[in-house]
């Protein structure tokens, strides 16, 4: 049986590791007033922290058309026999529950949808996982099955620069926020039961990082085979620094730098900083 790998542009995959493992994506959209633009294809996410500054209102994000995803598993009919397809939290998104339909919808082949129940290039590695596996010849089912083993090792944490943007954004209520706000708190976010909800509030921004190390440390130093990612919103340098300070000290994990797109941008805001990983 040959299996096709989906998964949507908010795993922030780069396109030439997507293409390596043969990895399809369906787009997300960012809108600007009245212009829409599908992330990861028509703006980056360098243009897209330039397009913000100089907005007076914070842009609006929408979810693949049920429509795509039919025409893109129809397509993938004609070579593929399954699709295992990845997608961020139903929590945040109808992504995942478009995927659903459409796989039942589309006729001439067999849909195995998944939640990642996160997002970024953490929902990234549950893809990359299945791509690998895939092409060794595994079926969706044993796909599947390992998909929901890495569930329960993968932890993401990220910390907030401006509580504006997840405040204005709906994910997070307008009370944190603004307690947030006045004791100039850097929440460290996380996901549970597949919604983003604050796990620490931290002073300053230096802290809230540290806390997010000592949260590492406790996996890191199990010795255990580990994936790792340094998300960041517009701070290449910062997540340099972080993947050379955490490479020197845990040298056993294989780490990468990722960023937060436009789409989770939007609801994030520029500054913002994540890690994720999972034992292999």
């Amino acid at each position: 049986m040959k299996t096709a790998i989906v998964t949507d542009s908010t795993a922030y995959i780069p396109k030439e590791t997507r293409e390596r493992l043969n990895i399809h994506m369906i787009p997300l959209s960012v809108i600007f007033g009245g212009e829409v633009y599908q992330e990861e294809v028509e703006i980056t996410a360098a243009e897209f922290y330039e397009e913000v500054k100089s907005k007076s209102e914070l842009p609006t994000t929408s979810q693949p058309p049920v429509g795509k995803f039919v025409e893109l598993f129809q397509e993938l009919s004609k070579e593929y026999d399954a699709v295992v397809s990845v997608h961020l939290s139903s929590g945040i998104s109808g992504t995942y529950n478009g995927a659903v339909t459409a796989g039942q919808m589309a006729e001439s082949i067999k849909v195995y949808a998944f939640d990642s129940e996160v997002s970024c290039m953490v929902q990234g590695f549950y893809a990359i996982e299945a791509a690998e596996m895939a092409a060794l010849g595994k079926t969706p089912e044993e796909i599947m099955e390992r998909l929901n083993e890495v569930k329960q090792s993968i932890s993401a944490y990220f910390m907030v620069d401006d509580l504006s943007h997840l405040q204005r954004g709906g994910r997070l209520s307008g009370a944190q926020a603004l307690i947030g706000s006045l004791l100039q708190v850097k929440p460290i976010l996380h996901f549970v039961d597949k919604l983003i909800v604050p796990f620490e509030k931290i002073r300053t921004r230096k802290k809230a990082l540290n806390r997010i190390y000592d949260l590492f440390d406790e996996e890191a130093n199990k010795g255990k085979p580990m994936r790792a990612v340094i998300i960041h919103a517009n701070r290449p340098d910062e997540a340099e620094s972080m993947k050379a300070e955490l490479q020197a000290k845990y040298p056993h994990v294989e780490y990468s730098i990722s960023y937060f797109g436009p789409v989770i941008g939007t609801h994030l805001g520029e500054g913002a900083m994540g890690l994720g990983w999972y034992t292999r």
